[in-house]
């Protein structure tokens, strides 16, 4: 996926309501409020407090999204690993997933090499290199820790 971070609390909320299948009508009902008060919740109109952090992520859990971690993480100047589910891991997983990051290098790489057509990196290219630099990371992390996970030494268990 080619997106950057998102820079504010509100963007947030904007994309993951973008992204909600069914929009904000359906990501309404999902937190069981009225498309009015949601709105408001949503986009903090009429003093309304805005969405809380576990009512995002129920809705990007449904929308298999990861704004809210990104987001945060951004903050804190880290990048977001999201960790494998043990039980649903197998080695074709693991291999999808290697593919899906071996992309993501390609990624960086390309960027790169459209970054210097010209000879020389502006701050926007650069900004580019380093968003899909994170996000190669990111995968790359996700993969080490499966591998790890699929394959450790259980005790009990003849290797």
């Amino acid at each position: 996926m080619n997106r950057s971070v998102l820079k504010t609390r509100k963007d947030v909320v904007s994309a993951i309501i973008r992204a909600y299948p069914g929009g904000r009508a359906q990501a309404a009902a999902h937190l069981g409020l009225e498309l009015k008060k949601f709105d408001n919740h949503a986009y903090e109109n009429n003093n309304a407090r805005p969405l809380n952090d576990l009512q995002l992520c129920q809705l990007e859990a449904t929308a298999h999204t990861t704004f809210l971690p990104e987001f945060i993480a951004s903050l804190y100047g880290g990048i977001f690993v999201k960790v494998a589910d043990v039980d649903a891991l197998d080695n074709v997983e693991l291999y999808a997933m290697s593919m899906v990051t071996s992309a993501k290098r390609g990624a960086v790489d390309l960027e790169i090499a459209k970054a210097l057509a010209d000879g020389s990196i502006s701050k926007e290219e650069a900004d580019e290199i380093l968003r899909a630099h994170e996000a190669h990371m990111s995968a790359r992390h996700t993969e080490v820790l499966s591998a790890i996970a699929l394959h450790r030494a259980r005790s009990g268990v003849a290797a």
